[in-house]
């Protein structure tokens, strides 16, 4: 006699239990390459926020002098006197100096909400729904999380054609094309190129993140989307990132394949339905 299946409900339990362990592993991974990223999501806003607070300092020389000019006008005795004041100022071009500083000020500001918009997206616990979504506005918000790990390492391409919406959970996607960007940096040893590409095929979109990089090895390549599996040393990787990112993309009923020649690049495609199977009532 056959040995009995657990009860439906014991069943039900024990693929609950995994549903929620697999997205805390998810979420964990999510905050290690965040983590990961961290020092250099600090410099990207540091950096802005460096030149803000220095042209801070420069408005307020300025306020000064203009101050200066304007008291001068109650007490002044003649309008040569103003002027020798609007002259010793340098009015001109302290009042085209200041438009640069407060557009720059402004563009600063605005890349540190881009940057911290960009972080919320990732960090917070998403809710499990498939929902249309825009593509290239996520791997755009992807690239301003991983801007510095990319901008000492590559050119980045963007070859991008026309694509309608997707069902998916786009936050997971994000994860997986930050995943695969912070990789193709790591693969390059010098200076190269990552070339992000879409394109529609049928019934399903095709993203590819494409590298000038060292290449992964023959022996390497059917073990990348193993668990924990790494080439990278200690402290560069969990291992999670390629394992996480073929399980999302599977749960997305697409597919994710790598083409890899050693010393000439990488090619990581990922195709998702524009419909997921779940939601067609077709």
């Amino acid at each position: 006699m056959s040995s009995a299946s657990p009860p439906q409900s014991e069943q039900e339990l024990l693929n609950a239990r995994l549903e929620q362990a697999n997205r805390q592993l998810l979420q964990s991974e999510k905050l290690a390459a965040i983590g990961q990223l961290a020092a250099g999501v600090a410099h990207e806003i540091n950096n802005p926020v460096g030149y803000v607070y220095s042209n801070l300092q420069t408005l307020d020389t300025y306020l000064n002098d203009l101050f200066r000019l304007t008291e001068a006008v109650d007490s002044a005795d003649s309008l040569d006197d103003l002027l020798q004041i609007k002259q010793n100022i340098d009015y001109d071009f302290l009042r085209d100096d200041l438009r640069d500083l407060l557009a720059e000020s402004r563009e600063g500001i605005e890349r540190v909400k881009t940057i911290i918009a960009a972080m919320k997206d990732f960090s917070h616990i998403e809710e499990e729904a498939f929902k249309p979504a825009d593509i290239h506005r996520g791997i755009e918000t992807t690239l301003n999380v991983v801007n510095n790990e990319l901008k000492y390492k590559a050119e980045v391409v963007r070859d991008f054609a026309q694509l309608p919406e997707v069902e998916c959970i786009i936050s997971q996607i994000n994860q997986v094309v930050m995943n695969l960007l912070v990789n193709a940096a790591h693969a390059i040893e010098t200076f190269g190129r990552i070339t992000i590409r879409t394109r529609r095929r049928d019934d399903h979109v095709v993203i590819e993140v494409e590298d000038t990089g060292r290449g992964i090895s023959p022996e390497h390549r059917h073990r990348i989307f193993e668990p924990f599996f790494t080439t990278k040393p200690v402290g560069k990787g969990t291992g999670l990132g390629l394992s996480l990112s073929f399980n999302i993309i599977e749960k997305h009923e697409g597919s994710l394949e790598v083409d890899s020649t050693p010393g000439e690049g990488s090619c990581f495609r990922f195709t998702l339905p524009i419909v997921h199977p779940d939601t067609d009532n077709g």
